[in-house]
């Protein structure tokens, strides 16, 4: 997590937010003129109150923005470093705007779908981040509509705006449902599972419809209950509509990482693990060991367990360029025995750098990237630098049989080094016993420790610790021992 923003970071988050709340202003205003026919200028000169009405929503407005990137600077400055984000967040904000806006003026102020931004912010960002970004649209929303789009006393309008019980049931309705949407959504996996959110988040949105509108009308029959009903159940299903339309966009355009999009980058028929399962699948089966065990270490300590197993799968993509070069898709005959270990250790360790570049080629998340060229650190490769040592009469450069590097940068690769050493250390074992798995995995760890592998994360000992018992019950799991079968040969019964 960034903890300390540049100041050139500082101003082009400040000129990305400017920006963006600018964008946002102008959309308002240019849904201003459905409401007049065009005439939006000649109105506001003849109508000096609604030209104060502007001017107050064009301040509350630039009073949100200021707050939320107080929120940003002193909560989340990895959100301000990244300036996508921003964008990403206030281009929810337009499209959630306009839509309500449409909605509320062509269909019916209840039929509006408040509920899209909620489920949008809770999928793209931090639950605590979601809630507050959900609550200043709450706000803006209301401010537009109180100022510049009600028939009540602030407004100007003679038909067609909002009413303010109206305001007020849409700013309970985002900041109720909006929050309750949010909490449920981080525990849904599939797509079609977001459908399901519909029913739920149709109770406090129909209950806050009934209480506040119901005693503001004059004739309150069944009729008028059902018709409530009938909106509340059309705001919640095309605010989950829309965000399900939506979120593939977003995901696209902002290399979005949810678990849907997880789900199918790890599904068979994603391109790359296809390949590797045809074209290297001693690799595809020892990836799929370690995103197990990565998804496992993962949940152990509290990182995004989905993310984990996902950057596993990809760890070693790299070796589609020379699967019959790497001894997990060797069958009897080893390749590099006609080779000098200077040129297998090119060939080995050129796996992270052109797993990076397959990834990026394939416009595939970057932290996938940053795995697979991390995934080995700088640690040497120890079969090919020994062999080196025994054909060489003087001492050699441990760096000219080593991975370049970078080392780790963040748990989950840190994770996925020590769970890609330790499967693949723990299949050599003879005796996979608790005890030798655990000094197995205690001392790869050790070893990595030393050589300074995880100086550029914020791993602890700890978790370390964590990870090590982890990694043992998993591989202690998956190699466990059997029994050895009689050699009886049996004939069918005549």
């Amino acid at each position: 997590m960034k903890t300390k923003l540049s100041n050139k970071e500082i101003a082009l988050s400040v000129l990305t937010f400017v920006i963006c709340v600018i964008a946002l202003l102008a959309v308002m205003l240019s849904m201003l003129q459905l409401n007049f026919d065009g005439d939006l200028f000649d109105y506001v000169k003849n109508e000096p109150k609604y030209a104060v009405n502007i001017l107050t929503v064009v301040i509350s407005v630039c009073v949100l923005g200021m707050i939320t990137y107080c929120y940003f600077y002193f909560e989340n400055k990895q959100f301000l470093a990244k300036r996508s984000k921003i964008i990403e967040l206030y281009l929810m904000m337009i499209l959630a705007f306009i839509g309500c806006f449409l909605v509320g003026k062509y269909v019916d102020s209840a039929a509006r779908p408040l509920l899209f931004m909620s489920l949008m912010a809770a999928m793209l960002f931090r639950r605590r981040d979601a809630m507050f970004v959900n609550t200043v649209f709450a706000f803006t929303l209301f401010i537009y509509n109180r100022y510049l789009n009600s028939t009540g006393t602030l407004g100007v309008l003679e038909d067609g705006g909002v009413t303010l019980i109206e305001s007020i049931t849409s700013l309970l309705t985002l900041f109720c449902g909006g929050l309750i949407g949010i909490i449920l959504l981080k525990s849904v996996k599939t797509r079609l599972g977001s459908v399901n959110i519909t029913f739920v988040l149709l109770i406090p949105t129909l209950l806050i419809n009934l209480v506040l509108r119901l005693p503001s009308e004059e004739h309150r029959t069944w009729g008028l209950i059902l018709e409530l009903l009938g909106w509340s159940a059309f705001d919640c299903a095309l605010s989950v509509l829309l965000f399900m339309a939506f979120l593939p966009v977003f995901e696209a355009l902002f290399s979005e990482l949810t678990p849907f999009r997880l789900r199918e980058l790890t599904g068979e028929n994603a391109k790359l693990i296809k390949r590797l399962r045809t074209a290297a699948p001693g690799t595809y089966n020892h990836s799929i060991v370690v995103a197990q065990l990565a998804e496992a270490c993962a949940i152990a300590i509290g990182e995004d367990s989905e993310l984990a197993r996902a950057a596993a799968y990809y760890h070693d993509i790299g070796k589609l360029k020379n699967p019959e070069m790497f001894t997990e898709n060797q069958s009897e005959y080893d390749m590099h025995k006609e080779l000098t270990p200077e040129l297998s250790v090119d060939i080995i360790r050129s796996h992270a750098r052109d797993g990076a570049q397959l990834i990026k080629k394939n416009h595939l998340p970057e932290f996938f990237a940053d795995v697979a060229i991390q995934h080995h650190g700088t640690l040497p490769i120890k079969y090919f630098y020994a062999k080196a040592l025994k054909m060489s009469d003087g001492e050699l450069n441990a760096a000219n049989y080593s991975y370049p590097g970078p080392t780790p940068t963040t748990k989950i690769a840190a994770i996925i080094m020590i769970a890609d050493a330790s499967e693949a250390a723990a299949r050599s074992l003879v005796e996979r016993t608790p005890e030798k798995v655990e000094a197995l995995v205690s001392s790869l760890v050790e070893e990595r420790m030393n050589m300074d592998q995880f100086v550029d994360c914020d791993i602890t000992m700890r978790e370390l610790t964590i990870i090590t018992r982890t990694l043992v019950n998993g591989l202690t799991g998956v190699y466990h021992s059997r029994i050895k079968y009689p050699k009886l040969v049996l004939s069918k019964k005549k």
